[in-house]
């Protein structure tokens, strides 16, 4: 098993927003980052907006121009789980689903080699449970990524019932080495962060469906009454509101406390709203 100095050869699966920030990390660490989604333009859009990241980076004289050159030509878009065969570490960042993100993990399982660690960015579901798909279930951990993962300075490990202490202290190392704070929960629903933040967001869908007050009341006033930098029903989109709804529903299954039951307005809303597009707003509160 590789240690942390030892990742040389990362592969992502997922080049959505979360997929794509972990991309650029990975290959700014000067990892050899393989990128894989089945969806082409995908890959496009998602290997456009890292150069455009990193560029912006080197505009800014925070990354040289070299640095940032050689970032992106460490990176190479594949269509197949079979193009991770030789991987140190993969980290998927697909659909937050367990039934989906199992199989998956079955699949890596045959392809990658004996020594591969894999990891989820799943910010609820149990690694205990993915890693039990796996015959390598000591290899198994969470690394949960912020959103966006260049910005945000925290990643949250998880360890399953079965995670090794080598494995847990090579993922350690290596989301330092990205230049991030960790933190470490054991395998319980919802971790650390989701678990106290998803019932905060979920109460201001109740405070706004029972009439309590506005929208931008309510963001208002946990902007300037507590000091965050953006309001529960704002975090709440960025976050994407059908995560957030994941996350609940893994909480209210997990824990079975009622305190976590759904607002029926974020689930109406995930069914009709449920992605969101990063906006200069949003951007200017985390840069």
């Amino acid at each position: 098993m590789a240690t942390a100095s030892e990742i040389a050869a990362v592969g992502v699966i997922g080049a959505g927003q979360m997929g794509s920030g972990i991309t650029q990390l990975a290959a700014a660490a000067g990892c050899a980052v393989l990128l894989l989604d089945a969806d082409p333009t995908a890959l496009s859009r998602a290997v456009a907006s890292i150069s455009a990241s990193l560029r912006r980076l080197a505009a800014k004289g925070q990354l040289s121009q070299a640095a940032c050159e050689d970032s992106i030509k460490r990176i190479r878009c594949v269509s197949t789980v079979q193009d991770l065969r030789d991987a140190d570490l993969v980290i998927e960042a697909i659909v937050e689903n367990e039934d989906v993100k199992k199989k998956l993990f079955v699949e890596l399982d045959k392809i990658t080699k004996p020594s591969a660690i894999l990891a989820s960015n799943t910010s609820s579901i149990s690694i205990t449970r993915l890693g039990s798909a796996t015959k390598r279930p000591s290899q198994v951990i969470g690394m949960h990524f912020f959103n966006p993962p260049p910005i945000m300075k925290l990643i949250e490990i998880i360890r399953g019932a079965d995670t090794s202490d080598e494995v847990f202290a090579a993922v350690k190392s290596f989301s330092e080495r990205l230049g991030k704070t960790v933190i470490c929960s054991q395998d319980y629903p919802g971790f650390i962060v989701n678990r106290i933040l998803l019932p905060m967001i979920n109460e201001a869908f109740w405070a706004l469906y029972t009439g309590v007050a506005t929208k931008e009341d309510i963001d208002t006033g946990m902007k300037l009454g507590t000091n965050h930098p953006m309001g529960p029903l704002q975090l709440a989109d960025f976050i994407g509101l059908d995560v957030c709804l994941s996350v609940l529903r893994v909480l209210h299954n997990g824990l079975g406390d009622n305190k976590y039951s759904p607002c029926p307005l974020l689930v109406q809303y995930s069914e009709v709203r449920n992605t969101w597009l990063l906006t200069p707003e949003i951007i200017a509160v985390y840069s």
